[in-house]
């Protein structure tokens, strides 16, 4: 039975949670990290209950900066893999006429995971091994008048990701950028999706486990498209 830990960053998200049960489903422990994550109580119940693996609970606010390396710092294990789930769409028509709104997309979607993603990949680089994953967005390919503050944050994370993973391919260190087209989730909840052209959390979740243990690149047809090391 595999023993490694998972971490993962805006567990509070439905692919959060789908990625959570296919790893423990796996035998990975695992790491819940969000904001009031003691909310998590009973999802944690739940995972251990149905895998008996280990969970354990980590406050987490991806917006403050300054606390990534002491959040770091005090997990009680450094993770095998990260997968970083942290996004905010926003709504355009608001983020056009209030900067406020705007930072706040751009800030979730892209300088808070950066920033987590890159005080991770200094621990690993020291170990020498692991695993980071991040959600990007199909989005984040071509601006696009209805969502180009989100896309553009996704664009900027896309890119960090991608240089991330040049700098780290010899240092025993996987990146892996995962850009989902349109998912079922709370967040796209009300949107008038195509229902052939969306994918379910689950299948995000296996594509990301794939990706994890086969370290190549794999496209999902019109669903979502993963792009890592080989």
């Amino acid at each position: 039975m595999n023993h490694s830990t998972l971490l993962i960053l805006g567990a509070r998200s439905d692919i959060g949670m789908a990625i959570a049960h296919k790893f423990a489903r796996e035998g990975y422990n695992i790491q819940l990290a969000a904001r009031r994550a003691g909310c998590l109580g009973a999802e944690k119940a739940n995972v251990e209950l149905q895998y008996r693996i280990s969970v354990t609970l980590h406050e987490f606010d991806a917006l403050d900066i300054a606390s990534h390396a002491a959040f770091v710092a005090t997990l009680p294990e450094l993770p095998d893999v990260v997968v970083c789930t942290v996004g905010h769409m926003g709504n355009q028509s608001q983020s056009e006429q209030d900067v406020h709104a705007a930072t706040q997309v751009l800030r979730t979607n892209f300088e808070g995971p950066a920033s987590i993603l890159g005080a991770l990949a200094n621990r690993f680089e020291k170990r020498g091994s692991g695993t980071l994953v991040g959600i990007g967005s199909v989005a984040g390919e071509r601006g696009r008048a209805s969502n180009y503050v989100y896309g553009s944050a996704k664009a900027g994370y896309i890119a960090f990701l991608s240089g991330l993973r040049n700098r780290l391919v010899k240092k025993g260190v996987h990146v892996v950028s995962v850009l989902p087209g349109f998912v079922a989730t709370k967040m796209t909840d009300g949107m008038d999706l195509p229902t052939k052209l969306t994918a379910q959390p689950n299948e995000v979740a296996t594509a990301v486990f794939v990706a994890v243990q086969k370290k190549h690149n794999i496209k999902y047809d019109i669903l979502f498209f993963l792009d890592c090391n080989e």
